[in-house]
């Protein structure tokens, strides 16, 4: 399975401020992923030409199965993160992350059943974009984690927590998540994918972290000179396998019958 996260800038350039989205798309159309995970997705938005551009992506590309979680509203219009996917979307769930006296925030939350190894496999899928201070953010991944939708899955569930982390420090790798189990999956220290700005990446702020049953991961960041322009952060690709859970742990992975 590949995923690509990015923060899309609603669509607009990172060194033109032109709106252009065609050139998110053929990023992301040149990677192919099977599920892409987007922050700062406008819908109805006039500085975006009122596009709606999880739809516009989905129809163009041919994903069959999307979803918006709306997070700000303006005058005219919303943007907030967009989950879109080759597989299908069992449940979803747009979680609330917004810090009292900060900028509204969410988690987009969507449940999968991925067809793999001769079985129905599901994978929650977590599309963040946190806030820019660090007591902001433990305190959204505290929520995130004690959310009704995530609160339920043990350790062993396939999880995937991917976006615009906005931390520069990668405390969140060595904190809260980690003691949950996570691992980060887009890598950490020298080896971290860095992704912002992207004109001349110095921070890893966008990231995947993984937990359960997916393994043989390889990461990279985009090195197209077309996803420089088109958005302020680079989108992050990962390439990981989702295998079957033992016996004792199936859980909700049921077999392709028919």
């Amino acid at each position: 399975m590949r995923l690509l996260t990015w923060n899309i800038h609603k669509g607009i350039g990172s060194l033109d401020r032109r709106y252009d989205f065609k050139r998110i798309i053929d990023v992301i159309d040149h990677y192919q992923p099977d599920v892409v995970t987007m922050q700062e997705v406008d819908q109805g938005v006039p500085r975006s030409r009122g596009d709606d551009q999880t739809q516009l992506l989905a129809s163009v590309i041919g994903y069959p199965y999307y979803i918006f979680g709306a997070n700000v509203d303006l005058k005219q219009g919303r943007y907030g993160n967009a989950t879109l996917s080759r597989f299908p979307i069992r449940h979803w769930q747009n979680i609330d992350l917004t810090f009292t006296g900060k900028k509204s925030r969410g988690a987009l939350y969507t449940e999968l059943t991925v067809p793999q190894h001769g079985r129905r496999l599901t994978v929650h899928v977590v599309n963040i974009h946190l806030g820019l201070s660090g007591m902001e953010r433990r305190w959204q991944i505290r929520r995130l984690l004690e959310s009704d939708d995530i609160i339920h899955l043990d350790s062993g569930s396939r999880m995937i927590v991917s976006g615009d982390t906005n931390d520069w420090s990668g405390a969140l790798v060595r904190g809260r998540l980690r003691q949950m189990g996570f691992r980060c999956a887009t890598g950490t220290g020298a080896r971290a994918s860095l992704t912002f700005p992207s004109w001349g990446p110095v921070g890893a702020l966008d990231r995947v972290l993984v937990r359960g049953a997916l393994a043989e991961f390889h990461h990279t960041r985009a090195r197209l000179s077309l996803a420089s322009s088109a958005s302020d952060h680079l989108p992050v690709v990962i390439d990981m396998d989702v295998v079957p859970m033992s016996k004792a742990d199936v859980g909700n992975d049921a077999p392709v019958v028919g």
